[in-house]
């Protein structure tokens, strides 16, 4: 495990040739023990998310820097990649922009700590739902009508949801299964 100093160093290393590739820094992490240890960097670009050629170009960038810098002791692997669309939601930024879309969330305790009084919800430490509300303390998300106000320090885990939506089909839209378009007999 790394000191919280060299993370810190991490971040800052990643972030600024994140943003010298016209992108920005979504996250990283460090990975396994020993000699394979993997250094995992996610990058994200606005509107339409980073693409491969970009994070090749922070890869090699990043290389570069930490070979001068060497913030690491012995050996690791370095991989530069997307969040992905169900992307982990770490920070209180990453569940801002996440508001209004489904998130999965679990927590240390149960939803009865939340606010929640539902017999079918209270006992819940987890929940996929839409997030409604993000701020530097917590997130709000609805559960059958009930509003369950959640601090950061009760989340262990949360994700984006991704919702795939057929090609010119509106969100929320059922799928018609009627004969429209057939020709008639």
């Amino acid at each position: 495990m790394l000191s919280s100093e060299i993370l810190q160093k991490l971040e800052t290393l990643a972030d600024q040739v994140a943003v010298r590739e016209g992108c920005e820094l979504y996250d990283l992490e460090m990975a396994g023990v020993g000699g394979r240890r993997t250094l995992r960097v996610f990058i994200d670009k606005a509107p339409n998310g980073a693409s491969v050629d970009d994070c090749s170009n922070v890869s090699r960038g990043l290389s570069l820097l930490l070979d001068v810098e060497d913030p690491i002791q012995g050996a690791y692997d370095l991989e530069v990649s997307t969040p992905g669309l169900d992307r982990v939601l770490r920070k209180p930024w990453h569940f801002e922009r996440a508001v209004g879309k489904k998130i999965w969330v679990r927590t240390g305790r149960a939803f009865e700590s939340f606010g929640i009084t539902s017999p079918k919800n209270k006992a819940l430490k987890q929940a996929t739902e839409a997030l409604t509300a993000a701020n530097a303390e917590g997130i709000e998300m609805v559960l059958d009508g009930e509003t369950a106000k959640i601090p950061f320090s009760d989340i262990e885990k949360g994700k984006l949801v991704f919702e795939f939506e057929p090609k010119g089909q509106k969100k929320g839209e059922k799928k018609n299964s009627s004969s429209k378009g057939r020709p008639s007999k």
